[in-house]
């Protein structure tokens, strides 16, 4: 399938469906909201107008699972998806993240203390206009605060029905197993693609146990894309370009696998919903495999 055709035919529901949580259906390529605000992900977007547009488009494309942070912008993000869709239509689901704290751009430290997550849920839910967040992920564990305290305030606000279900960002096989032993946790979000696969013990356990896996940063291929290349080569057989196959071998990597490619462009958008009708051979599929090998 040509980019034009994509682009014009496909929609995110092409990607499969997931249930979170074994009852939250999602389309499996979502949207990552992170680069609809300012440069170092601080202030506002230098076009908020496209901003709105980029979200509201995205609707309109099948995505039904976009995620965020209270720490984009900070509150940038969530006002904004607040501002483009709500009322919410049915089905969306918006999964946020609270456990890093904002002291300037690129600034990022962890604070995983009860009182500081009870807050920061409180505020997320104002900001988003939700009476309960289907997903809340801990953004990072806070090396100075036990997991048991952060997870344990988590457990408790989706005990008073303000989260649905609970997530992770950033661990080990370790880490998410203890975590487990805490708490339900239907989901985890591990920076991974197709030139970075240090989380592949993490994806495997992850779909061993049935947890939805969510890969940021998932369109990187760095110098994989080189003119010449084997991803060149297999992109231009598709007549795609080398982002939309690393999307295509993400969501053929693994049923559980959840990518949430962000951009600030509608056009990008387009681009990177298209990948789910790009369909790989087994050859292609092994070959690209094999380039970060």
């Amino acid at each position: 399938m040509s980019t034009q055709a994509a682009s014009r035919d496909v929609t995110a529901a092409a990607s499969g469906t997931f249930l979170l949580g074994g009852e939250l259906p999602v389309n499996r390529l979502g949207f990552g909201a992170m680069r609809i605000t300012g440069p170092g992900i601080w202030g506002e977007p230098a076009d908020r107008a496209e901003a709105i547009a980029v979200l509201r488009r995205s609707v309109e494309l099948g995505v039904n699972f976009i995620d965020t942070a209270d720490s984009y912008g900070p509150h940038v993000s969530e006002e904004l998806i607040a501002e483009a869709l709500h009322p919410y239509p049915d089905g969306l689901v918006i999964a946020t993240k609270g456990g890093l704290t904002r002291q300037g751009p690129d600034q990022w430290t962890a604070v995983g203390r009860a009182p500081y997550l009870r807050q920061q849920v409180e505020l997320s839910l104002r900001r988003l206009k939700l009476e309960r967040i289907d997903l809340y992920q801990l953004h990072r564990i806070d090396p100075r605060t036990p997991v048991e305290e952060s997870l344990g305030e988590l457990r408790a606000l989706q005990q008073e029905g303000k989260i649905r279900q609970i997530g992770l960002s950033e661990v080990s096989v370790a880490e998410l197993e203890h975590s487990r032993s805490l708490a339900e946790i239907v989901s985890v979000q591990n920076r991974y693609n197709l030139a970075d696969r240090a989380s592949e013990d993490v994806l495997d356990y992850a779909e061993r146990e049935g947890i939805g896996f969510i890969p940021w940063f998932p369109v990187a291929t760095g110098t994989l894309a080189r003119p010449g290349g084997v991803l060149d080569a297999i992109a231009k057989r598709h007549g795609s370009q080398p982002a939309q196959l690393a999307l295509a071998w993400l969501l053929r990597r693994s049923p559980v696998m959840l990518p949430i490619p962000g951009t600030s462009s509608t056009a990008h958008l387009e681009e990177n919903v298209a990948a789910a009708g790009v369909s790989l051979t087994d050859s292609e599929f092994d070959e690209l495999a094999k380039l970060a090998s």
